[in-house]
């Protein structure tokens, strides 16, 4: 039985389930980097999975489904996390691109509002913003 069965409803489902994705996401390209497991170790940390329940969701047979957050922020913030666990090696494999485009749109983003997020979040993740961008987001806060 999937560890997510043991939680049916609430934050802590949400929570696991958030990591089950992450983790899925970091062995998409076959294994774990160690950059990865670092991430994903923080991850844990943050999310207050059990080394058992870490164990289990790293278990290759496990499917989690998507939990979708309602509110905009959310889903931002757990695309921003796929993107961490992404760039962690510095670069975006055609797997891993293809993966966070069907995230994107599991989290409730319209095709063309997560097309958009992804290749504005690659150039920001990869260092290739314009200088107007960097700028706005320098001088933001």
């Amino acid at each position: 039985m999937p560890i997510i069965d043991l939680y049916e409803h609430g934050e802590r489902r949400k929570e696991v389930a958030h990591f089950a994705t992450l983790a899925s996401l970091a062995a998409v390209d076959g294994e774990i980097n160690p950059k990865e497991k670092a991430i994903l170790d923080k991850f844990a940390f943050r999310l207050h999975i059990s080394e058992e329940e870490y164990a289990e969701i790293l278990k290759k047979e496990n499917k989690y489904p998507i939990e979708t957050p309602h509110s905009a922020e959310k889903r931002l913030k757990r695309l921003f996390d796929f993107f961490k666990i992404i760039f962690s090696d510095h670069e975006i494999d055609e797997a891993e691109l293809k993966m966070v485009k069907r995230y994107a749109l599991g989290l409730g983003f319209p095709s063309d509002k997560a097309e958009s997020i992804i290749q504005k979040s690659i150039k920001i993740f990869s260092g290739n913003i314009p200088f107007e961008d960097y700028q706005y987001l320098v001088e933001k806060k």
